[in-house]
């Protein structure tokens, strides 16, 4: 590295603008031996503690960088797979911390850093220049929302003298042996994404990966940061995208980790009262300051760069823009310099985040899982938003799976809940997610959430698929619901696999894999998402029946949605439809292939020239019972008066 390259990465890391700071920060193999830089401004010394001085640190001292707080190493005594911590020494005493730029670490439960080098070659080109050239608003976005180590595990038959990690580390695939597996199961739900829960290195297994300790270092427990790679790789030659949880919004406080990091808050929020949340044991980060800036942003950008990932979600943004997010007691409320509650740096942070993601490529998908009433969380940062190009849509998530757990007679007085979500429709971009949080810690699985008997429980769940995949907006579903797993994610163990065995279960994932296909092969679902002309209501208000009907449109071409909630048959039932003409049944989620009980609409229903409701004709038709039918104009030259 010349000096003049030096003194602009240190310029750029101390601005809050290095955005690659990766290929500076950390250990880098270099022709002079390993070179070592971190940040750590309040440290009277800092060593290197590795495998050849027992972590002492004795004998590997590391020189200042600069006046701000960086420091640098450059030994030819340390090589590649070596493992290290810093030394850091304080006025207080001294305590051994991870590499928080480190690209590889230790299985937990141990925690060093390992000097790593990969030399895998990517072969997605075709992907990666087919991506670039969509739209990716237009484009058809069905996401398998899935946690890795708990997919699909490995029998282990004997564990005497084995640890619980061990165990767990045995039953785990690695990253290369799941893409054998997960690759020709998402083909043949005809998925068009995965979404995994973070894959960055943590210490415990139940955090699920949101309580991050390594955010340049793919987890060691599946394999090597080239066996990540060589799974995206794979995925990308299937036609099928990548997406991955990121977690800006807090870390944890494992000693190893980014907490007190030079002995005082570094990476943390200096003000106990905002770096501190309570309920999740962890801390917030302090957005404001420049080199945390270039920390996180170089992170998303890192696994966007050299992973090739397609997209981020990015948890909890809610709790980074509230200053207030977890204290809802007056006395105690926390306000900015403006005297509101806005985490002014936090907002900011995420706005430098989303301004340099699509900087580099704005056909990438930038989500957030924000639980607030923030207005303008997808639009552009230069009109005043935080610059994402999607938001979960958490209210239509909640109100639908309130509405379906509701008995059939007490449905008309929930009506509003199957409507609401369109009242604000178009103020963001939304995505219709039925999450990991949805079906964990207490709050049931899918299928076990829906009211009535288990032919009435597989039927509703049809039929909320089908919703979610015909209202304007993208969708996700996590592991196992594609099949009606009854339990909920119990997070040590595998999905319920066994269910295969039984007809219902298979039928249901047979439908989620038409469905998958009805939703890519037709672009009224998916071209006009966030387009109000690709929407109009024909029936809104029918609670007495609990019946919906709308049209989905793009261009010139439409189709006409009818969704039953009870659990009746109505027959001979007026559906106002846009055009007159002749339509067509073109699917139904009642069908006996997905375990339905066959009442469908063979043959050609003619419009009656008659006005009704809010459109100029009608069609007669049967409705089945708690399904999902799509009709489609098959002639306009023929009507009937």
């Amino acid at each position: 590295m010349s000096e003049e390259n030096l003194e602009m990465d240190k310029y750029l890391f101390h601005q809050g603008t290095h955005y690659n700071a990766y290929n500076f920060m950390g250990a880098h193999v270099t022709e002079e031996g390993v070179r070592f830089i971190t940040w750590a401004p309040n440290a009277r010394h800092v060593q290197l503690a590795c495998n050849y001085n027992d972590y002492s640190g004795e004998g590997f001292d590391f020189e200042r960088l600069g006046d701000q707080g960086l420091w640098i190493l450059t030994t030819s005594r340390v090589g590649v797979g070596d493992t290290y911590k810093y030394k850091i020494h304080f006025e207080d005493g001294h305590h051994l911390k991870s590499d928080p730029f480190g690209s590889y670490h230790e299985r937990r439960p141990a925690t060093a850093s390992i000097v790593h080098e990969d030399d895998f070659e990517f072969t997605d080109d075709e992907w990666m220049s087919k991506r670039r050239s969509s739209n990716v608003y237009e484009s058809p976005i069905s996401i398998y929302e899935m946690h890795l180590g708990t997919w699909m595990k490995h029998p282990v038959e004997e564990t005497e003298g084995m640890t619980i990690d061990e165990i767990t580390d045995a039953s785990h695939f690695s990253y290369r042996e799941v893409a054998d597996h997960l690759i020709p199961y998402l083909q043949e739900l005809e998925y068009t994404h995965v979404e995994f829960l973070p894959l960055m290195e943590h210490p415990f297994d139940l955090s699920w990966g949101y309580q991050v300790t390594g955010y340049f270092s793919a987890t060691s427990r599946y394999g090597k940061p080239e066996d990540l790679k060589y799974l995206i790789n794979r995925l990308h030659e299937a036609g099928i995208g990548v997406i991955m949880d990121f977690v800006p919004a807090h870390f944890c406080k494992d000693a190893h980790g980014l907490r007190l990091f030079d002995g005082s808050p570094t990476y943390e929020h200096p003000d106990e009262k905002i770096a501190e949340k309570k309920e999740w044991g962890t801390l917030t980060f302090d957005y404001g300051r420049p080199e945390v800036q270039s920390f996180l942003v170089s992170s998303a950008m890192y696994w966007i760069r050299e992973f090739h990932i397609d997209g981020l979600r990015i948890d909890a943004v809610h709790s980074m823009i509230d200053l207030n997010f977890e204290n809802h007691e007056p006395d105690s409320k926390i306000y900015n310099e403006k005297g509101t509650e806005e985490n002014i740096a936090g907002i900011e942070l995420l706005k430098k985040l989303n301004a340099v993601a699509f900087d580099y490529d704005e056909t990438l998908l930038m989500m957030a899982e924000d639980s607030s009433d923030k207005a303008m969380i997808t639009h552009p940062i230069h009109e005043g938003g935080l610059g994402f190009n999607f938001k979960w849509d958490l209210g239509w998530m909640h109100d639908r799976l309130d509405y379906m757990e509701q008995d059939f007679y007490a449905r008309a007085q929930n009506h509003n809940k199957l409507t609401f979500s369109m009242a604000y429709k178009y103020n963001e971009n939304y995505l219709l997610p039925l999450s990991h949080d949805e079906v964990v810690h207490g709050k049931k699985a899918i299928v076990d959430k829906m009211t009535g008997d288990q032919w009435q429980k597989f039927a509703q769940t049809r039929l909320l698929y089908g919703n979610q995949f015909t209202e304007p907006g993208k969708q996700l579903l996590f592991m196992g619901q594609e099949f009606g797993m009854y339990h909920e994610w119990k997070d040590k163990e595998q999905v319920d696999w066994h269910l295969l065995d039984y007809p219902v279960h298979v039928d249901l994932k047979r439908y989620v894999s038409n469905l998958n296909r009805f939703y890519r092969k037709h672009p009224e679902f998916h071209g006009w998402d966030y387009r109000p002309e690709g929407f109009r209501w024909l029936l809104v208000d029918d609670s007495t029946h609990s019946i919906l009907s709308y049209v989905r449109k793009y261009k010139d071409s439409f189709k006409v949605c009818v969704f039953n909630y009870r659990p009746e048959v109505y027959h001979d039932f007026r559906i106002p439809v846009p055009e007159p003409g002749v339509y067509r049944e073109i699917f139904n989620s009642d069908r006996d292939i997905y375990s339905g009980s066959g009442v469908l609409n063979d043959g050609r229903h003619f419009t009656t020239d008659e006005h009704y409701v809010r459109e100029s004709q009608f069609i007669q038709i049967t409705v089945a019972p708690l399904a999902f039918q799509v009709f489609e104009l098959e002639d306009k030259t023929k009507g009937r008066k």
